[in-house]
């Protein structure tokens, strides 16, 4: 049985089609390109990585999630992290967060914080896995008036 190796890393220009298709597949109110190349080029706060799959049998690497945060100082915001559908359900989601876990650790950062739609419940409950609690309910938060949640987690 071959086993098939998964790696993260810091997002290019040339991820952008994957990002996009995930990005479109996951969210109710996706990103345009340009925005995703603001994050991975402009934006100085802005960490984008993938999580990427390698199989030996076909020689292909294939981006299977990506994620976005931002840091400031001693805290981070998780802005967007997402699996490919067809991909979830395999701890790929679980890689990514603790690499993220581990780049704000190696960078000091004490909070990392996010937002997550009040209905999205796969979503509260994989944060809740990776130690995230509930701090207060954003109402209206979101274009459809939709209510977020605002979770955090400590770094230590």
């Amino acid at each position: 049985m071959t086993q098939i190796e998964i790696e993260a890393r810091l997002a290019t220009k040339e991820d952008l089609p994957s990002i996009m298709e995930i990005e479109n597949l996951c969210f109710k109110a996706p990103w345009k390109e340009e925005d995703i190349l603001h994050e991975i080029y402009e934006n100085e706060f802005a960490s984008v990585w993938v999580v990427e799959l390698f199989d030996p049998n076909t020689k292909q690497k294939v981006v299977a999630g990506y994620s976005d945060y931002w840091r400031t100082f001693d805290s981070a915001s998780i802005v967007q992290i997402a699996i490919h559908p067809s991909l979830q359900g395999r701890q790929l989601g679980s890689f990514l967060m603790d690499e993220i876990y581990n780049d704000c650790y190696a960078k000091k950062v004490r909070t990392i914080t996010l937002e997550v739609r009040k209905s999205n419940q796969k979503a509260i409950n994989f944060y809740k896995k990776h130690g995230f609690v509930q701090l207060l309910t954003k109402p209206n938060y979101y274009s459809n008036g939709e209510d977020a949640l605002y979770m955090s987690l400590e770094v230590k």
